[in-house]
């Protein structure tokens, strides 16, 4: 399967009379973005705003963040089973307005959305600091259920996504990548003498409100499968969850997952990139069971020399983590976890609730427990108030001038188990 992707970049975003891209500048019609994602009845206002890199400007509580990203030739289109008809995705071409990104926020769905800070401490750790970001604050009715306000600004923000990628549809890249990988026995013909190597994808799915979208279906329905890595890239997998912020991967986070892409870096060249096997992350143990021997059982049908494994979340997973982990161990293949640590505030605690032996290679995100101190921000958009109760803040965590004391773990994407952050660590 082969795809090419066209990045279009975008230096700056502004309102505008109409949606359209012109010389690297985005400009957005308020009207005609309201008119794409308005309509749902469970929401009574929607709200849009700008948020750049360097700006006074806090964003709270976030709920999902999403490149735009559109299809301009082959099969499918973008985020197949929600906006686009459950088709094959991952081929053909793809333009993407690159430094863009859509921002869903508002009135807290769970306990663990998060924040984007555009300049100051909070900057440093997120990864939507440097981008230019369409935020949408949604307003829910009253008494509305906990999944349908998820349901309702999830929607929202493809809406936006797919709305304000169009304006991309006829504009030509800046630059154009392109991702290729064979069918597996032609891969093998193709390159005999390299080690097969693929990713082992966890995708959360831990209950309600901890949901993962792969072709419009919840990731807790399905048992491991194998999927080409151009799938992710179009749209395939999506999130929905309200995990921690510092470590859920938002839809931007599967759209440009660093290790699919770093993989593909050196494909053809150290080893050969056969695949991505996606599993979920389990409550109870006869699924974890399952899941992990469906994963091993995989990855050696497959015939593979070693793989990568990444988790989203903590606790629970660890589990999930760890069972895979020994499992395709024990049949002679190699393992790399890609995860994060709760090791307490001075980082002296157990850093997972898991652990094995074959666990001996292991690339951490940083310590989610770390606290730290976010300056008042000139501009709120969203809400203050959740500082106290959103998961790493705590009673006086928001100071009477607008300061956040906090665990890092209230930053979105700060300590990214799929490495799209910039905290790690090295042993001495």
């Amino acid at each position: 399967m082969r795809l090419e992707l066209g990045n279009i970049f975008i230096k700056d975003v502004q309102f505008g009379d109409t949606t359209k891209v012109l010389n690297g500048v985005l400009y957005i019609s308020k009207q005609e973005l309201l008119d794409a994602v308005s309509g749902d009845t469970r929401l009574t206002s929607i709200e849009i705003d700008i948020a750049k890199p360097g700006e006074s400007t806090r964003i709270m509580p976030v709920k999902d963040v999403i490149e735009p990203r559109v299809k301009v030739e082959g099969s499918g289109g973008i985020f197949p089973g929600f906006i686009s008809k459950v088709d094959v995705v991952g081929s053909g071409k793809t333009n993407v307005l690159k430094g863009a990104a859509v921002v869903t926020a508002g009135k807290i769905v769970g306990f663990q959305e998060g924040i984007i800070d555009m300049s100051g401490t909070g900057a440093d750790y997120t990864p939507f600091s440097k981008t230019n970001n369409i935020v949408l604050v949604c307003t829910p009715t009253d008494h509305l259920q906990q999944h349908e306000h998820e349901e309702a600004v999830r929607m929202v923000g493809l809406k936006a996504a797919t709305f304000i990628a169009e304006a991309g549809r006829n504009i030509t890249p800046d630059e154009v990548k392109v991702y290729e990988t064979l069918p597996l026995l032609d891969g093998v013909k193709k390159y005999p003498n390299l080690p097969k190597v693929a990713y082992v994808y966890m995708l959360q799915t831990q209950g309600l409100l901890h949901d993962t979208y792969v072709y419009g279906v919840d990731a807790k329905k399905i048992v491991p499968t194998l999927i080409y890595p151009t799938e992710v890239m179009d749209g395939a997998i999506l999130s929905g969850n309200c995990v921690s912020a510092c470590d859920k991967n938002p839809t931007y986070n599967h759209l440009n997952n660093p290790i699919i892409e770093d993989l593909y870096e050196r494909h053809g060249v150290d080893y050969n990139f056969v695949g991505v096997i996606i599993t979920n992350e389990n409550v109870y143990l006869a699924d974890k069971e399952r899941s992990s021997n469906w994963t091993a059982k995989l990855a050696e049908f497959l015939g593979l020399d070693a793989v990568i494994i990444s988790e989203e979340g903590f606790g629970n997973p660890d589990t999930d983590l760890m069972m895979n982990c020994k499992k395709i161990t024990a049949k002679g293949i190699k393992t790399v976890l890609v995860t994060d640590e709760y090791a307490g505030r001075d980082g002296a605690s157990q850093s997972l609730a898991d652990a094995d032996k074959s666990a001996d290679a292991v690339v951490t995100g940083g310590n989610a427990n770390e606290v730290i101190q976010l300056p008042a921000m000139e501009k709120v958009i969203g809400y203050l108030t959740p500082a106290d109760t959103i998961a790493g803040g705590f009673d006086g965590s928001l100071r009477p001038d607008g300061s956040i004391m906090a665990e890092l773990q209230v930053v979105t994407g700060a300590t990214s188990e799929i490495g799209f952050n910039k905290l790690s660590a090295t042993q001495y």
